[in-house]
């Protein structure tokens, strides 16, 4: 027994020391990244990383109380964001699990053997009594099991990445559906104005053509816009129940109506936001740090796959009394054995089998990094295209702001021109058309505004803190 638990303690210390180690350790992928967004200044040299929106959370970035409690709902109560933390539960689990792999296995038993002969048979009555503690161990001479290890962190940590990138989509959505329902809500109200003026001008024109100043056609064309007018309201009313009831399910409430207390016009748009360096993306991110977490674990994977391809070496050891009889179980040191073996497989026959995986193992480590590049690249193209519309959305702003004012005078003017008989009631019709024309539109441009500015949060990394 001596030269066997010497011979196993020698086959251990050779094995241990011939073994080279065939893990890879992680490199993280060259990524060249832009000094500055396209659509936004050079950055200073030294610019601080967190010097981006992205920093701050979404209660301090909206200002508008009611947005930010619509978003609190969501992400307390968003069904995609809690299946989201399901998925980081159950990665824990597996990460639990996995942290075991390293620790023997160690089992009890108790086994009582009675023979009983056959009458043609050895006359004799054999009974055998045992009780032992069983523990088996793989020794981790290649890395296997550390990286099987590294490989179940990496995971579990993107499903982490990928709820703050599921959140972080919320915020956004939350934000981009308010500031909708805001515009609808000016447009509903533009409208009725524009509604009670038709039927103000219908009402004089009815008078004109009582007084014989003007045709039928007069009285029929203003009543064909003033009905025109009237069909906005039923659509706009439909799309402003829609998105109530949109933004009830996004933060996980039956459908119902969303109240606000702030006009569209009343909240103030900031267009000198700072948007940082492109490099911080790659930790403001959750999706691109999710996606250089699947770089981790596919080096993590192919670790694996290449200590497969070499020996394993098991330890198992049993220890415990036995006897022939009961009464001599503790009957010590005469009922006490021990046993200590050591086995190494090598696969033959599945090596080739084992070098397919090893190789599929480097194909998706690869795709793990070409994703990881286009998931940054993308990133950066995102922030850059919010930037760019935030500019320019502010300047049609601009002009569209003053287009409503002009029309908005020339209504007033076309008003009293034709009341005095110096304008025709085409030139009415045609002054409320493109007054009515450029409210609308311009309101959609302050949506489309607001919604810049939640995009180029979100896109930056923001929401997710």
């Amino acid at each position: 027994m001596r030269r066997s638990f010497k011979g196993t303690v020698h086959l251990l210390l050779l094995v241990s020391l011939s073994a080279c180690g065939v893990t890879h350790e992680y490199k993280k992928p060259d990524m060249p990244v832009p000094e500055s967004f396209r659509g936004g200044s050079t950055p200073a040299k030294g610019i601080p990383s967190d010097s981006s929106v992205a920093m701050l959370p979404y209660s301090s970035f909206f200002a508008d109380t009611t947005l930010c409690a619509l978003i609190d709902s969501a992400v307390a109560n968003n069904l995609d964001l809690l299946v989201a933390v399901k998925n980081i539960e159950y990665a824990q689990q597996t990460l639990n699990t996995s942290r075991l792999g390293l620790l023997p296995t160690l089992n009890l038993g108790v086994q009582t053997t009675q023979t009983h002969p056959s009458d043609n048979g050895v006359k004799t009555n054999l009974e055998d009594n045992s009780a032992s503690v069983t523990s088996s161990w793989e020794v981790d001479i290649w890395g296997k099991i550390r990286s099987r290890n590294r490989s179940a962190l990496a995971s579990y940590l993107k499903t982490q990445e990928a709820a703050k990138a599921v959140r972080t989509r919320l915020v956004a959505d939350v934000a981009s559906g308010y500031y909708n329902l805001l515009m609808l809500d000016v447009q509903l109200e533009s409208s009725k104005k524009n509604l009670a003026l038709a039927d103000t001008t219908v009402k004089m024109i009815g008078l004109q053509y009582d007084a014989g100043q003007v045709t039928s056609l007069a009285v029929q064309q203003q009543e064909a816009l003033r009905q025109s007018i009237a069909g906005f309201l039923p659509a706009i009313e439909q799309k402003i129940a829609v998105q109530e009831n949109a933004l009830s399910t996004l933060c996980g409430k039956m459908p119902g109506s969303i109240g606000r207390d702030r006009a569209l016009f009343g909240i103030k748009v900031a267009d000198d936001l700072p948007a940082g360096i492109p490099a911080a993306l790659l930790q403001n991110r959750p999706d691109v740090r999710a996606a250089e977490l699947a770089v981790r674990g596919a080096y993590a994977d192919m670790g694996e796959a290449e200590a497969a391809l070499y020996p394993s070496l098991t330890v198992t050891a049993t220890g415990g009394v036995e006897a022939f009889k009961k009464s001599e179980w503790f009957t010590v040191p005469g009922s006490i054995f021990g046993l200590l073996q050591g086995a190494v497989l090598q696969p033959v026959f599945q090596r080739g089998q084992l070098k397919a995986k090893y190789e599929q193992s480097k194909i998706k480590r690869e795709q793990a990094e070409l994703e990881f590049k286009h998931s940054l690249f993308k990133a950066v193209g995102e922030v850059s295209n919010a930037m760019v519309s935030l500019e320019k959305i502010a300047s049609q702003e601009r002009i569209a702001t003053e287009r409503v004012a002009t029309l908005q005078g020339a209504l007033s003017n076309a008003g009293q021109l034709f009341g005095s008989g110096m304008a025709t009631y085409l030139e009415v019709i045609v002054a409320q058309t493109n007054t009515l024309q450029a409210e609308l539109a311009l309101a959609d441009i302050r949506r489309q505004h607001l919604v810049a500015k939640a995009e180029l949060y979100r896109s930056l990394g923001g929401g997710w803190r």
